[in-house]
C-alpha cells in the first residue's frame, strides 16, 4: 500500500513524500526517465489520462526531452501511486488538484493537507462499515440458501 510519510533530510528539513512497496521494473534514481508509454505501462493509466492529470494540475511539472517527449521519473511514479490510492478513497478529483497544489506551496500548508487527508479517511471509515453491514447481510443470505440448497437435496435424495 502507498502511504505518505515524513522524512527527515540530512538539513533537516521535513518533506513529504510518497513511498511504498518497491516496483518491479523501477529504475535506480538519476536514471529514471521513463516515456509516457512507460509509465502508462507502469501505472495501469492511459497516457490520456496521464496528459489530463497534467493538464489539470494534478501531475507536478514533467520534465522533457530535447525533442518535448515527457520524461516521467521514479518521484512521478509515487506521486502517481499516491494519487491512484486518493481515487480509490472516493476523494474528488477537484480535493486531489487541491491536495497537489498544496503540496507544491510548501511546509505552510501541512495543516490543511492534514484536515483533508482526515476527512477523506473518515469517509474511508464510514464507507467501510457501510460495506461491513452489507458483507453482513449477503452472508446471511448466502447461509439461508445454502441451507436450503441442502434441505431441497436431500429431500429429493429420499
Amino acid at each position: 500500500m502507498t502511504v505518505t510519510e515524513t522524512t527527515g533530510e540530512s538539513t533537516g528539513a521535513r518533506t513529504d513524500t510518497c513511498a511504498g512497496p518497491p516496483q518491479r521494473d523501477r529504475r535506480p534514481d538519476g536514471a529514471d526517465k521513463y516515456t509516457i508509454s512507460e509509465v502508462a505501462a507502469l501505472s495501469g493509466l492511459s497516457a490520456h489520462t496521464l496528459r489530463w492529470y497534467e493538464r489539470i494540475g494534478l501531475m507536478p511539472h514533467i520534465d522533457r526531452s530535447h525533442t518535448g517527449q515527457r520524461r516521467y521519473s521514479n518521484r512521478d511514479l509515487d506521486w502517481l501511486a499516491l494519487v491512484g490510492k486518493l481515487r480509490l478513497t472516493g476523494m474528488p478529483v477537484a480535493d486531489m488538484v487541491r491536495y497537489a497544489e498544496m503540496v507544491r506551496e510548501g511546509d505552510h500548508t501541512y495543516a490543511d493537507r492534514f484536515d483533508l487527508l482526515k476527512a477523506t479517511r473518515e469517509d474511508v471509515v464510514a464507507r467501510i462499515a457501510e460495506l461491513q453491514g452489507t458483507l453482513a447481510v449477503l452472508d446471511r443470505k448466502i447461509g439461508f440458501y445454502a441451507d436450503a440448497g441442502r434441505a431441497l437435496a436431500s429431500e429429493r435424495a429420499r
